[in-house]
């Protein structure tokens, strides 16, 4: 027997396909031996992938564990015609961990009445001292010339750094629609500023 059939590893140091479906079907079937057997299969390159993506060893950590529940859940799903085991599991991983990103983003829920003009566009400190004669009144004037539900969505995509999916859930508004509204809002804005 070689050494890669003994440790059930390939070349790369991954493991075997074959192995990883038959644990996955004994998962399926709720067997905790199964699953404590890929852990320690699968566990130290699934946290690479996630420490790459969170950069923080404990929010890695975190999410691992979530994988391996979701895994639990969900062995029966896996179909070895779509793709590897491995691709499976790490998919899961960067999903989980994608869904922990988008969470730990600042949710930003503003009233039109405090859209009207936001803080953030207000002129304050040395920097922004120089710019007050010129660029500070009329970029405010130019937004009190959009619309509150257009110029909304323009700040949370400039300034608090949203998608446009975010600020669609946000604001309560189709995807086409905020992307129409941005759009158009930022063109109003350059002609306002132009002019």
């Amino acid at each position: 027997m070689s050494q890669v059939q003994q440790t059930g590893r390939g070349a790369a140091g991954e493991p075997e396909s074959a192995e990883l479906e038959a644990l996955l079907g004994r998962c399926a079937a709720k067997d905790a031996a199964a699953l404590e057997a890929l852990y320690a299969r699968v566990a130290p390159i699934l946290l690479a992938v996630l420490m790459k993506m969170l950069r923080r060893r404990d929010l890695a950590e975190d999410v691992l564990q979530d994988v391996f529940v979701k895994v639990w859940q969900q062995a029966g799903q896996y179909d070895h015609i779509r793709g590897r085991p491995l691709a499976w599991l790490v998919s899961i991983a960067r999903y989980r961990a994608i869904d922990l990103q988008r969470r730990s983003r600042p949710t930003v829920v503003l009233s039109d009445t405090e859209a009207v003009l936001e803080p953030q566009f207000r002129v304050a400190g040395p920097a922004e001292d120089a710019e007050a004669g010129g660029m500070g009144p009329s970029l405010r004037r130019c937004l009190e010339l959009i619309a509150a539900p257009q110029r909304r969505c323009l700040v949370l995509a400039y300034e608090q750094g949203l998608t446009h999916h975010e600020i669609a859930r946000a604001v309560g508004e189709p995807l086409g629609t905020v992307k129409s509204w941005v759009r158009r809002s930022l063109l109003a804005l350059r002609r306002c500023l132009e002019s």
